[in-house]
């Protein structure tokens, strides 16, 4: 028996999960973040972090759909929750990845750009 659809059916909607309940977050969080770096430009801040957001939910999602055409035939129980952890976990890694290289970049580069 073929377990992929069973397969992709939790595995996009673990990481659809993970990636819009981490994005709320960082975007909550993030609006005080980038006020800080860039005090006296609250507009500025607010779209910074809009952008940040919308970028990150369409490079995750894109993603996640483009990891689905990767899959081998999935044939057992074991053999798909091997697959779904591993899958889900370099999602993980590439969100905390992208967040740090987010918080870089604005820090190192953001007072260059509004000057």
């Amino acid at each position: 028996m073929n377990l992929n659809i069973i397969g992709y059916s939790i595995y996009l909607l673990i990481t659809t999960f993970i990636i819009i309940k981490v994005g709320k977050i960082c975007y909550r969080n993030g609006n005080i973040y980038v006020a800080q770096l860039i005090p006296e430009h609250e507009d500025l801040c607010q779209k910074t972090n809009q952008i940040l957001l919308a970028g990150y939910y369409l490079l995750n999602i894109g993603y996640c759909a483009m990891t689905l055409i990767s899959w081998d035939k999935i044939l057992s129980i074991n053999q798909l929750i091997e697959v779904i952890s591993v899958k889900s976990a370099i999602i993980i890694c590439s969100i905390s990845i992208l967040h740090y290289f987010n918080i870089f970049i604005l820090t190192k580069y953001i007072q260059k750009l509004i000057q």
